[in-house]
């Protein structure tokens, strides 16, 4: 079973960065996507960044570009692996719970579909002030 732990959020100054991580313990596919997603109160989940292990594939949502970078680490197989989220520029309107998916098979252009990933993180809270 694919268990997702994000961390590294917490309270920024707009203009500011942080760096979120999400490392999935178990199995996710050399051949699987993570995804970011956020979500601002009163509204939807919306896709934030995707990453495919094995390609190194990614897209980001239209806020995203030129602000935020998805990365991995070099982990092989089935070892545990962390995905990252460095986000630059922070802007009061990016204060939201930001989460992690996963899904073991490549993401494509409709990678910000919530329905198709199993695997979610609990979220971790980024707060961009004043």
């Amino acid at each position: 079973q694919v268990q997702l732990v994000e961390s590294g959020g917490g309270s920024v100054h707009t203009g500011g960065s942080l760096r979120l991580s999400c490392t999935a313990s178990g199995f996710v596919s050399t051949y699987g996507c993570l995804a970011w997603f956020r979500q601002i109160p009163g509204k939807e989940r919306e896709g934030v960044a995707m990453l495919n292990r094995d390609t190194a594939d990614r897209y980001y949502g239209d806020f995203a570009k030129g602000r935020f970078t998805i990365s991995q680490d070099n982990a092989k197989d089935n070892a545990d692996y962390t995905v990252y989220l460095q986000m630059n520029r922070l802007l009061l309107e990016d204060t939201a719970v930001y989460y992690c998916a996963a899904k073991d098979a490549h993401c494509g252009a409709h990678w910000s579909t919530l329905t198709q990933f199993p695997y979610w993180g609990q979220g971790t809270q980024v707060t961009v002030s004043s």
